[in-house]
């Protein structure tokens, strides 16, 4: 059994900067044996892609069964297991003005997609038009142009010391330009290891070898993808019954099972997904009194959610905001649990007797989701909070929760859950803007001066400048409350011995199969 882990690394701001120089271990890479071609791997993943396209859109990366996109797909960057930005299609790149609202990125060349076609310039132009209009990180964009047949310049609506981390998110992955958006990324066809041959939606897909792929590898001939959302037990008797040769996502509880079978190893990453509970502030909502998620915020046990949830080394404790832990811009909550202190803030808010909450609703995203609510139900009790729950099917789950932004259509979003992944602070910290769903659509002179910050981080190049603004916004956050992060999970993965050159990731949809060969 080999249970790994990787430490968090942190990374600051340079000029252009060329790709592939980190994270390689050279004494690392002379060890172990040289890759084998031929094979196929099957994996199911217990954490899928919530937007599961149809026959229709299956094939494009919104769309895919999970949103391990980089198995068909390339993306200009890509962020390592240390969350460190590499150049993917990028081999290097920088900002062009002191504002950092001009970036350019050089091409490698000589990538061709998998019908043949030569990636250029103006397939990324292409690409980011679609993703300017349905990606939502990537709204900053104001153009994207060509500055050569192997350049592309962004220019953005506002300076963005981190805007790099953008163009190596999942969704930004980039196809053959076509002056139809709509028909962007519908045929499948990308710059990945693997080109798809056949979808059954948001259940499996299959992928055959690249030949002519334009990095070493792959070295698999098939890779099939298997959904097991919400069917951790089928998952791990597919996997018992050599169905699977790995399955992703795993129920960090099962370490202790689990490693103790033949043939069976495990590998962590340093860090993983955490819960948002979404605090609506719509009309009639309890969180409009911010008393009330303060009192939710001090009586929930972070620490009983990990060692009940999780277990040791495979979870950690929130601070209320989208940064993990192993962050090195996270600043702990500064007030641990506190139950008084809790039942006397409802007091003020006129519940000295306690308050019961609306129903709050969760999906089985994560295989752990109905036991980390209901450790989160029974501890809130003690501040006398009594916490309505309802597991929701994932079909719709997200339509629903978000209900409508425009509150006066009634249709109001929920007192949810979502899950987010790690990302760097310029993402992660963004998320919290007041127009944003997993905020509540947060409001008010606090929010603003938030946001005033978030601003203000964006045009700072030095990295230790904006690390101190970084918890200027998180202290604002420990104190208003707008969302609840309790805790979150360290990524875990299982597969056979035979199964070489499968890393596991914070975030899980940035693993790669390039590398990746059964012995």
């Amino acid at each position: 059994m080999r249970f790994s882990r990787r430490n968090f690394v942190g990374y600051s701001l340079g000029g252009l900067v060329p790709a592939g120089l980190a994270g390689v271990f050279p004494g690392l890479a002379l060890a172990q044996p040289s890759p084998k071609r031929g094979g196929t791997l099957v994996y199911a993943n217990c954490s899928a892609n919530r937007r599961g396209g149809d026959v229709s859109n299956s094939k494009h990366p919104y769309y895919m069964v999970d949103l391990i996109t980089r198995s068909a797909y390339n993306s200009l960057l890509w962020v390592d297991a240390n969350l460190q930005l590499q150049g993917e299609l990028a081999k290097a790149w920088g900002a062009l003005d002191e504002r950092l609202e001009t970036w350019e990125f050089v091409l490698h060349e000589g990538v061709r997609f998998h019908d043949g076609r030569e990636l250029t310039a103006a397939d990324v132009v292409s690409s980011f038009a679609l993703h300017k209009a349905k990606h939502w990180a990537s709204a900053q964009i104001s153009e994207v142009t060509a500055s050569g047949r192997h350049k592309v310049q962004f220019r953005l609506k506002k300076g963005n010391a981190e805007f790099p981390y953008v163009l190596a998110e999942y969704d930004t992955m980039i196809m053959p330009a076509d002056e139809n958006i709509d028909r962007i990324g519908l045929s499948g066809i990308g710059t990945g290891p693997f080109r798809i041959v056949s979808v059954d939606p948001q259940r499996r897909m299959v992928l055959e070898r690249n030949e002519k792929y334009w990095r070493a590898g792959p070295y698999l001939d098939r890779l099939e993808v298997v959904n097991r959302e919400g069917q951790m037990e089928a998952a791990i008797n597919g996997f018992r019954a050599k169905q699977f040769d790995a399955v992703l996502n795993i129920d960090p509880r099962l370490v202790r099972q689990l490693e103790k079978e033949p043939d069976t190893e495990i590998v962590g990453a340093a860090s993983g997904d955490h819960a948002v509970i979404i605090l609506p502030k719509h009309p009639g909502s309890p969180f409009n009194d911010k008393r009330i998620r303060q009192a939710l915020a001090l009586a929930v046990d972070r620490e009983a959610i990990v060692r009940v949830v999780y277990g040791k080394n495979s979870g950690w404790v929130g601070n209320d905001s989208h940064l993990v832990a192993a962050d090195p811009n996270f600043v702990a909550r500064p007030v641990r649990r506190d139950v008084a202190r809790a039942r006397n803030l409802l007091a003020e808010a006129g519940h000295p007797n306690g308050i019961t909450l609306p129903t709050m609703y969760y999906a089985p995203q994560w295989p752990e989701m109905a036991r980390y609510f209901q450790v989160l139900q029974q501890t809130v009790k003690e501040a006398g909070i009594t916490l309505p729950i309802e597991e929701r099917p994932s079909d719709g789950y997200q339509k629903f929760r978000q209900g409508d932004a425009d509150v006066t259509k009634g249709n109001h979003h929920k007192f949810a859950y979502t899950a987010v992944g790690p990302r760097n602070p310029g993402i992660s910290l963004f998320r919290m803007r007041q127009a944003n769903n997993e905020s509540g659509y947060w409001s008010g002179a606090p929010a603003d001066e938030y946001m005033k910050l978030y601003d203000q981080a964006m045009v700072t190049r030095d990295a230790g400048k904006r690390k101190a603004i970084y918890a200027q916004m998180q202290a604002i956050l420990h104190e208003e409350v707008p969302a609840l992060l309790p805790a979150g999970r360290n990524n875990l993965l299982v597969k056979r011995p035979a199964v070489r050159g499968l890393d596991n990731h914070p975030q899980h949809w940035s693993i790669r199969w390039d590398g990746v060969w059964k012995a």
